[in-house]
């Protein structure tokens, strides 16, 4: 299993964009080369965010992205659905592979079980969570 650039792409914006002072937007140039993303992909990725209500962009000469809610309400799966969507990591089949298998397969059940864990896990960790590790790993002075 592995997330896509996008997934990384997004969750390293959101953090810039929750370390930006409050009620300053950050601009898609500005973002792109403080990330070193190119600004034609970083657009779709920003453009997904703001289709999802994780980011709002403002028009304007002032205008840029702007976190649309607070760094604690944004999950690592909030991201991760908006732009990987929403499927399961693992469909189990019958040795047939034509009929999809019942409950009681307990090849399904430890599937099931390890991709709830994993989701449980993304849900607990918030755009906040990094930002309060940052702060724990910065020197002081």
């Amino acid at each position: 299993m592995q997330f896509s650039k996008s997934t990384s792409y997004a969750l390293h914006a959101l953090v810039r964009l929750a370390r930006s002072e409050p009620g300053v937007n950050v601009g898609i140039k500005e973002l792109s080369a403080s990330l070193g993303i190119p600004v034609s992909y970083l657009s779709k990725v920003m453009s997904k965010l703001r289709q999802d209500g994780l980011v709002r962009a403002v028009t304007g000469a002032s205008g840029g992205y702007e976190l649309a809610r607070p760094p604690e309400r944004i999950s690592f799966l909030d991201v991760i659905q908006v732009i990987e969507g929403r499927q399961h990591l693992y469909e189990c089949f019958h040795t047939d592979g034509l009929l999809p298998s019942n409950p009681q397969c307990l090849i399904h059940q430890v599937m099931d079980g390890a991709e709830e864990r994993l989701l449980q896990y993304l849900r607990e960790h918030t755009i906040q969570w990094v930002l309060d590790r940052r702060k724990e790993h910065e020197p002081t002075v």
